[in-house]
């Protein structure tokens, strides 16, 4: 069964805020604390019948649930997704003249369809991972100077 990719984001209605806090208190349950790689499911009661998900997948299940659950809105990509400039630069919470500032840079690996760029979502969060891990080694090396120089950082 194939379904169409969801790229824009779902805003939970109130109903299915709450709904979605009861379904992760249920479900929180059934997630094994070991390191199993399936998790069995009986989606109806009683009847015998139950569904193998991959726990990878009941966890980011209840990932979604549990951002529903605070009201905010979920959008699922796929990681071969392109994206165009405005859907990058939203993800990655930066104006679109910033992010192709980026990409004119190097910074960002894109590819033109027509005049058009587009951003693969793995380069995007390639990119995001770089980023995020050059801030802590910044912020770690702030921390060991400031702690050498007795800065009454502990």
């Amino acid at each position: 069964m194939s379904r169409a990719v969801q790229t824009e984001p779902v805003a939970p209605t109130e109903h299915e805020v709450h709904q979605a806090e009861e379904s992760v208190r249920a479900l929180a349950r059934m997630v094994p604390r070991t390191d199993a790689e399936m998790i069995a499911v009986s989606p109806t009661a009683g009847t015998g019948e139950h569904v193998i998900i991959p726990t990878v997948a009941f966890r980011l299940l209840l990932t979604i649930l549990e951002e529903m659950a605070k009201g905010n809105a979920i959008t699922v990509v796929p990681i071969h997704v392109e994206l165009t400039t405005q859907q990058a630069a939203d993800l990655l919470g930066v104006s679109r003249p910033y992010l192709v500032k980026l990409l004119d840079e190097d910074k960002i690996r894109y590819h033109r369809v027509g005049t058009h760029r587009r951003v693969a979502f793995r380069d995007l969060m390639e990119y995001k991972r770089a980023t995020r891990e050059a801030r802590r080694r910044t912020l770690a090396e702030l921390t060991a100077q400031a702690q050498e120089l007795e800065m009454g950082y502990e």
